[in-house]
């Protein structure tokens, strides 16, 4: 039996599938993208609109969550978004301290009230 489990090939399959659907594309980008300077008014346009995406996807995960983010208690959700926005500022906008700071606090608030 391979360390995959039973079913866990599908998780490989389902894995390659999506970075070979994906990666051509992003390398592509990189060749096309090399002359277009990083201030270009048509990029700023693009940063914008994604962090604005970005914004409204956490916005709507936080006020109205789906499946079993539902069932944590709003306060919760807040509290977990707002350290882990605080963690962010102070470890010098490090998005990986803010997310797993945030994510690490709504885990193990929930565990407590289950538990």
């Amino acid at each position: 039996m391979s360390g995959l489990g039973a079913g866990g090939w599908s998780y490989l399959y389902l894995f390659l599938a999506g970075f070979c659907a994906t990666q051509p594309w992003r390398y592509l980008g990189v060749i096309l993208s090399r002359d277009i300077k990083e201030d270009a008014e048509i990029l700023v346009w693009v940063r914008t609109v994604s962090t604005a995406l970005v914004a409204g996807l956490v916005a709507r995960m936080v006020l109205l969550p789906a499946g079993a983010l539902a069932s944590v208690p709003q306060g919760v959700r807040l509290g977990a978004f707002l350290l882990g926005v605080c963690i962010y500022f102070l470890a010098r906008k490090s998005l990986a301290a803010g997310v797993l700071s945030g994510a690490g606090a709504l885990m193990l608030v929930q565990y407590f009230l289950e538990g």
